[in-house]
């Protein structure tokens, strides 16, 4: 089978094109003139070049596939051009799904995420609890929770055969950007966070969040979404897993959100000028102060969707981090 993977360059994308070569698939992803290409350096792929931003080099890159994994998505929580935001992860991706569909793609797989889900006020949420818009707070979670919402009408209204995936915090091995995630990993990894605002989230290793995708394109149903996680844990949680892997304390002082909330306002007057983004996000912030917790009871009962602790995900992180020189070498044990 022929498939086209978007994002490949990216941390997610990357784990599914592994996957679909591991599983004996011709692979082909499109990547932008001049990206950074070290997640597809050992791959035998093909590159189609092009982008979202793009729509006219979207014809050609799916031509002749028969699935395609859509994965790719600008995932930032600030960005100095909130409409570039949109028209890649909103125009680009009906763009994209308008033009599989035009080539005949035989299925497709819309990576949303759980950002564009309801939440449950001190429990767990799943595909089914109500949101709306007004609920997504930041350009990130507006622009995917549109552009799944536009997904499900081709579905509806023109027949799209696509299934539609929610990861939820992915974690793990060639986050080369790396994700926000990714930096809190790094950070922790390497000292720099004396103290921490509380939230939670659920996490899942990205190759386990990768190999959901093939278990959607085979078994998933059509306009379905399933969430792609694993555990549910509070960033408390996460530094005392994260810390002791390099021989760290976690640390202890937790600060409230609200107490954060004017130095990132501030880290944001300054990215403005010089177009950065800042470590710390209002939207950032906002969102530390809701629970986004997740049952994954729907992919293990549809699709057989097995990941495995969340653990594993972190130490294969922090592990990848350190021999690509993100975070400090630990001293060899005697």
């Amino acid at each position: 089978m022929i498939c086209l993977v978007t994002g490949a360059t990216g941390f997610v994308g990357s784990a599914v094109a592994r996957k679909l070569i591991a599983a004996g698939h011709r692979v082909r992803v499109l990547a932008r003139a001049g990206s950074d290409r070290r997640n597809l350096a050992d791959l035998p792929v093909e590159i189609a070049t092009g982008s979202l931003a793009e729509p006219e080099t979207l014809p050609a890159a799916v031509a002749g596939i028969e699935a395609l994994f859509h994965v790719a998505a600008d995932y930032r929580l600030w960005v100095p051009d909130e409409a570039a935001m949109y028209r890649t992860n909103v125009d680009g991706t009906l763009a994209l799904m308008e033009a599989a569909q035009a080539a005949g793609v035989r299925r497709i797989v819309h990576t949303s995420s759980v950002a564009t889900l309801g939440l449950v006020k001190g429990g767990i949420a799943d595909e089914t609890t109500p949101v709306s818009l007004d609920d997504m707070i930041g350009p990130y979670k507006r622009s995917k929770f549109l552009s799944e919402e536009g997904v499900k009408r081709l579905v509806r209204e023109r027949g799209l055969p696509a299934v539609i995936v929610n990861p939820s915090t992915p974690i793990g091995p060639r986050d080369i950007k790396p994700t926000p995630t990714g930096r809190l990993i790094v950070e922790a990894a390497s000292g720099r966070m004396p103290a921490y605002v509380d939230t939670g989230l659920n996490f899942a290793h990205v190759d386990d969040v990768a190999e959901g995708h093939l278990l959607a394109f085979e078994r998933g149903r059509i306009g379905e979404r399933y969430i792609l996680g694993s555990e549910n844990l509070t960033l408390a949680q996460v530094l005392a897993i994260i810390c002791p892997l390099v021989g760290r304390k976690p640390p202890r002082i937790k600060l409230p959100a609200n107490l954060i909330l004017p130095l990132a306002y501030g880290a944001e007057a300054v990215s403005r000028f010089t177009k950065r983004e800042p470590f710390v996000t209002v939207d950032g912030v906002r969102l530390a102060k809701k629970l986004m917790f997740f049952t994954i009871d729907k992919a293990r009962r549809e699709l057989g969707y097995v990941p495995r602790p969340a653990a594993q995900g972190f130490a294969d992180a922090v592990d990848w981090f350190e021999a690509n020189g993100y975070v400090p070498l630990r001293q060899k044990r005697a």
